[in-house]
């Protein structure tokens, strides 16, 4: 069975998980956790360059990450992420999508409503993941989307398209949990939440954030799972007082 109809028959039976990989040891890890997903997601951007959103995430720089990803998960379909300006044209989309298929990558996620781009590539048989809501990559500031009328009923009514149009999956983004759980309710597709709520098919965080890596980046719908930040400050600070106390390397960790 391919991956997309697992994804798709998991709809209102079983929760979906995905998580963001943008290197081979964390997608090793992630591979042998049996989850849904992995997303090689342009929020790379943020949490690996260091920058301030998604804009300039270049098709070079995610055909370079999903590699690395696909080196490390054997086991796990592995999701794309077309950056800013990959999928203008129904021809730009086709040839960018290809290139991801051909580093490794199982399937691709666009960000908006782009119904001759998306019918383009699932002609093509290349798997398409929706994504509605707030979208990165023309959003001015990041704030929950739909609060307003006018907001939700385009959300809705891009939900209904995307799955009119047969993606197999759509990540729903900061949104209220109600406008979520419409969504969910009415369209066949599987949902995957990120700040919408408990009613979505499945959820998806991004590796960097549920791991405590940036104790700075506190959005109201991160939960950390973990505080690595503390741990490798600690780790890095005895590393340092027994370097400069002579204490390390010690016989075990020398050659003889």
């Amino acid at each position: 069975m391919e991956f997309q109809e697992k994804i798709r028959r998991k709809k209102g039976k079983q929760k979906i998980i995905m998580l963001t990989a943008y290197d081979y040891q964390i997608a090793k890890i992630l591979d042998g956790m049996n989850i849904d997903l992995i997303l090689v997601g342009d929020s790379l951007g943020m949490v690996v360059q260091g920058r301030g959103n998604t804009k300039s995430v270049t098709m070079t720089d995610m055909i370079y990450h999903v590699r690395a990803v696909a080196r490390g998960a054997k086991n796990t379909p592995i999701i794309g992420d077309m950056p800013i300006n990959s999928c203008n044209t129904m021809e730009d989309g086709l040839r960018n999508a290809k290139h991801f298929l051909e580093a490794g990558a199982h399937g691709v996620k666009i960000e908006g409503n782009r119904p001759e781009v998306i019918n383009a590539l699932i002609d093509a048989r290349i798997p398409v993941m929706g994504h509605v809501g707030m979208l990165p990559q023309i959003a001015e500031t990041y704030r929950v989307k739909g609060k307003k009328p006018e907001e939700a009923e385009a959300i809705l009514r891009d939900a209904l398209e995307l799955d009119r149009l047969g993606v197999f999956s759509m990540v729903l983004e900061c949104i209220p949990e109600s406008l979520a759980k419409k969504i969910t309710e009415t369209v066949k597709t599987p949902t995957i939440g990120i700040g919408a709520g408990r009613y979505c098919d499945g959820q998806v965080l991004v590796i960097n954030d549920m791991l405590g890596l940036d104790e700075n980046f506190k959005p109201k719908y991160v939960k950390r799972y973990a505080n690595l930040n503390k741990v490798i400050k600690d780790a890095v600070a005895k590393f340092m007082e027994e370097v400069s106390a002579g204490k390390y390397p010690d016989k075990e960790h020398t050659y003889h």
